[in-house]
């Protein structure tokens, strides 16, 4: 189905649910050149996890579905805190204030004046002095009649900026939500690898434990104590590396959570498994998404803004129309400024038409239909991205649990070999290399194991986000 980008006159969502206005009916302005539709497909290429519609309901909160509590009090903090949310809301509020200003200039303005004056004149023949007082005071207004609709395209403009300044937000959201989750499940499976390379050391520790007492009674040489030293070494070294990365994985959660490095190591303190992907996630349609996407909605919105701005350039060749009046009261002396004498009213109109402007004109519609092309181009590419990115994210939930799994069985069958060898070894039926294969062996399927497991979670976080959930109204 096609969907082709908004015009200044369309409301959401409807223009994203399937459009169907031509691209040469477009309200406002002639569309870019070159554009057409976009094709969008009525059903994703992957296989989804779920079928049935999309619920933006269940999207605004989809970390609550990971059953983890910490996760869920992180989300949370940083929605709230975190300095990119409120950078967003802040220009939420210059927007806002941006399009009260272009308001006001659809509504007449009122100003008032008051003046008074005395003057002293000497007649030096005469040595004479004579004094004279004025007194004045008037009301002035002033209004500009919008003949063609040129203010009022501005405005839309305006409106238009608004909007997409709030889609922003909600964006913002989607991928802070987003993110966070990610860097929770790094960490927690940092934690998962350091506490699989500490059980692997103390296994090591024990053979090389076995090992010392076989060369003490002649049972072995002194070759196999020497490589269980080195297979202890190996594994010891690997833990700084570790908790380095599990403490900058903390200090990273507490920054975007807008707090500072170690203000969440209590939180975070506990150790947890990396939280489970859930069952399963409806995914509905493509145009379902299309219309739940802050990023493309915002994308759209700047197509509405610069075709009422490219409109309203064309609307400044004709006339525009100026009303100014003043109501005032001019007296000689302060005492008579309340009389009826002393009143002086004044309208004028005047009809301004522009004649020669150096081409000002043309190259100021010139430049706002080259940005309104360069807004259709950029709606364009949010509509791909978007598709793209929800595709991508269903083959990797896909394709990551089919790791996982062979993974788990691997991990199995890896740590049996492990204890079958050093069963093998104390009977003397394999030399100690056999045993310390075993060991790297089993220690390096369950870190895989527990990336694996941190790959599929995070595959289905990237899936919400490009859903476009963790969002809500403002």
């Amino acid at each position: 189905m096609p969907v082709h980008p908004p015009s200044v006159t369309t409301h959401w969502p409807h223009w994203l649910a399937l459009a169907c206005l031509p691209v040469a009916a477009w309200a406002g302005s002639a569309p870019a050149s070159g554009t057409a539709p976009i094709a969008v497909p009525a059903q994703w290429q992957g296989e989804a996890p779920a079928a049935g519609a999309l619920d933006p309901a269940s999207l605004a909160r989809w970390w609550a579905r990971f059953d983890d509590p910490v996760l869920s009090q992180l989300v949370d903090t940083a929605l709230r805190s975190s300095p990119d949310v409120r950078t967003a809301l802040a220009k939420i509020d210059s927007a806002r204030a941006s399009h009260g200003v272009q308001r006001a200039t659809l509504l007449p303005s009122l100003s008032g004046n008051a003046s008074g004056r005395r003057s002293r004149t000497t007649v030096r023949d005469t040595d004479v002095s004579t004094t004279s007082d004025s007194a004045g005071a008037s009301l002035d207004a002033s209004w500009e009649i919008d003949l063609f609709g040129k203010q009022r395209k501005a405005l839309a403009a305006t409106a238009a900026d608004l909007a997409q300044a709030e889609e922003n937000l909600r964006d913002a959201q989607v991928s802070l939500a987003a993110e966070v989750a990610a860097a929770y499940v790094s960490l927690r499976a940092d934690e998962a690898s350091l506490a699989a390379t500490q059980r692997s050391l103390a296994t090591r520790e024990e053979s090389l434990q076995l090992a010392c007492y076989r060369e003490q009674v002649g049972a072995t040489t002194a070759l196999d104590t020497q490589q269980a030293v080195s297979a202890v070494e190996q594994a010891r070294a690997s833990v700084p590396s570790l908790q380095q990365s599990i403490l900058e994985a903390r200090n990273g959660l507490a920054v975007l959570c807008g707090q500072i490095p170690g203000s969440l190591d209590a939180l975070l303190s506990p150790e947890a498994a990396v939280p489970a992907a859930p069952a399963a996630i409806a995914v509905g349609i493509p145009a379902e998404t299309l219309r739940q996407r802050p990023d493309v909605r915002a994308a759209g919105r700047a197509v509405e803004a610069a075709v009422a701005r490219t409109s309203a350039a064309r609307r400044d060749r004709f006339p525009s129309l100026s009303l100014s009046g003043s109501l005032g009261i001019d007296a000689a002396d302060a005492g008579r400024l309340f009389s009826p004498e002393a009143t002086v009213a004044s309208v004028v109109g005047s009809l301004t038409a522009p004649i020669f402007a150096g081409g000002r004109i043309q190259n100021t519609i010139a430049l706002r239909t080259a940005s309104e092309k360069q807004a259709l181009v950029a709606y364009e590419s949010a509509v791909l991205t978007a598709l793209s990115e929800v595709e991508n994210a269903l083959s990797a939930v896909r394709r990551r649990a089919e790791r996982q799994t062979s993974l788990a069985a691997a991990a199995a069958a890896a740590r049996d070999a492990s204890t079958l060898a050093r069963q093998q070894y104390d009977a003397g039926a394999v030399d100690f290399l056999t045993v310390l294969d075993a060991e790297r062996t089993a220690l390096s399927v369950e870190q895989q194991q527990v990336a694996a497991t941190a790959d599929l979670t995070t595959a289905h976080i990237q899936l919400y986000k490009a859903l476009g959930g963790g969002w809500t109204n403002l």
